[in-house]
């Protein structure tokens, strides 16, 4: 079992200035994201759409990873089953945390925000263009709920593929998009000493962005 007291990298990274980022935190997110991708283009960064999604109900939190599938000027889209255990958390509480992990580039993303579904005809064309077995999965597991084995998924998933056999899949009604609004989008790049940049946008009341350094 290794040290983990004595376990720590020295980070190296640009620095992230004031002076030299948007004044809206889109333009900043699409270009780590360019940057991200380039780094899973030398083999450095497996998933750059990973991120962790946080939800609370009743007080408790729960995280876990999801892929983002669209980032625009509304906010952050995700794609779930609206009766797992996210998508019942956010039925009663909105109030949700991103976050992206982007490790081999010493960066960090953090947003806080609002959920709310995506129209029904946005979500039924993302589903279109699923690999099938994505789309038979959606219908054949039940998220977040408990299954006695793996042989009972297998045999959920076998009598969806019968069911669909000749046919299209179609979308689920109890499967969409999800799309945060952010309130907040902080941007994180490590720095020698754990003197780190943090950067935060915050959306003002006319729709504009603050921008304020955190301490590390």
């Amino acid at each position: 079992m290794p040290d983990l007291a004595q376990e720590r990298v020295d980070y190296a990274g640009e620095q992230l200035l004031e002076s030299e980022v948007p004044a809206e935190p889109y333009a900043l997110f699409d270009r780590w994201l360019a940057a991200a991708f380039q780094a899973k283009a030398d083999g450095l960064l497996p998933e750059p759409t990973a991120m962790v999604v946080a939800t609370s109900a009743d007080g408790r939190p729960s995280a876990r990873t999801v892929l983002l599938k669209e980032v625009g000027p509304s906010g952050f889209t995700f794609f779930t089953n609206y009766d797992s255990r996210k998508g019942a958390e956010l039925a009663t509480n909105a109030a949700v945390a991103l976050h992206f992990g982007w490790y081999p580039l010493q960066r960090q993303i953090r947003v806080e925000g609002t959920a709310a579904h995506v129209s029904r005809a946005a979500s039924e064309a993302y589903f279109a263009v699923r690999p099938r077995g994505s789309q038979i999965g959606a219908w054949a597991s039940r998220q977040s709920s408990d299954v006695a084995s793996r042989d009972e998924l297998k045999a959920a998933y076998a009598e969806v593929e019968r069911r669909f056999a000749d046919v299209e899949v179609p979308c689920p009604p109890h499967w969409g998009g999800i799309i945060v609004t952010p309130t907040l989008v902080e941007f994180w790049q490590g720095q020698a000493s754990r003197m780190h940049d943090r950067l935060a946008y915050r959306l003002l009341p006319d729709g504009g962005w603050s921008l304020t350094r955190l301490a590390p």
